[in-house]
């Protein structure tokens, strides 16, 4: 069986705002759905769909793992990890998003 790959991502309303992790196997796609208004619920309620961090991962389970494990950390810890490697808080939406 081939391992899928999987994305773990952050979404912010804006810089240092409300924060969302998620996970899923197709970001492009599941990050338009955020963006786009399709997926009802926190993120919608909130206006979070910047992409500001995001980490791939082989295999699923790892993937899920990750989140888990991000989910749990204090909001200090997740600014840090989206900072160290975004520190003006791009969308980075663009940047994965096919042409």
């Amino acid at each position: 069986m081939k391992n899928v790959q999987g994305y773990v991502y952050i979404l912010a309303s804006g810089i240092g705002g409300t924060l969302y992790i998620g996970v899923t196997s197709d970001l492009p796609k599941r990050i338009y759905e955020h963006k786009s208004g399709t997926v009802e619920g926190f993120t919608m309620t909130y206006k979070v769909n910047r992409l500001a961090y995001y980490e791939v991962h082989d295999g699923i389970e790892a993937t899920i793992l990750r989140e888990k494990r991000l989910k749990t950390w204090n909001r200090k810890w997740k600014i840090a990890l989206i900072e160290k490697s975004n520190s003006d808080w791009i969308d980075l939406y663009p940047q994965i998003a096919a042409p």
